[in-house]
């Protein structure tokens, strides 16, 4: 560990499995904080013996929840955003419901985190006395 990322706060979604989990176990190795979360809270319960400081379930990616995740969390240095899902099979397959949960997941998931966590992100840093 270099401690490249001391001091700092990630926040990552999906971070139970796949890229997430993986990113977010080098930002802890590298000394970051993380806020880990991930929508599958069977997954995310065998994950708490890792390196990471918070893990949270976020079971609903609508804007409320996204913000008051964001709310907890408070101002991040690091945000990842990798959540993800691909429905199996072809389009043909696929049902209404499927396909609104992909794209809420895929793509709106991203915005409202985008929108949550920015503002604090772009505040000015201020001294401290």
């Amino acid at each position: 560990m270099s401690d490249r990322l001391k001091g700092k706060r990630a926040f990552v979604t999906a971070g139970a499995m796949g890229i997430g989990r993986a990113c977010a176990l080098a930002f802890a190795r590298e000394g970051a904080t993380v806020f880990a979360t991930d929508i599958d809270e069977r997954v995310l319960r065998c994950c708490r013996k890792t390196a990471f400081r918070k893990w949270r379930g976020l079971t609903s990616v609508t804007r409320a929840a996204v913000a008051a995740m964001a709310k907890r969390a408070g101002k991040i240095d690091i945000l990842l955003n990798a959540a993800g899902f691909v429905h199996n099979g072809t389009v043909l397959e696929c049902s209404d419901d499927e396909w609104d949960f992909s794209f809420d997941l895929n793509v709106k998931s991203m915005h409202r985190t985008i929108r949550a966590f920015l503002p604090a992100c772009c505040k000015p840093v201020t001294a401290r006395s």
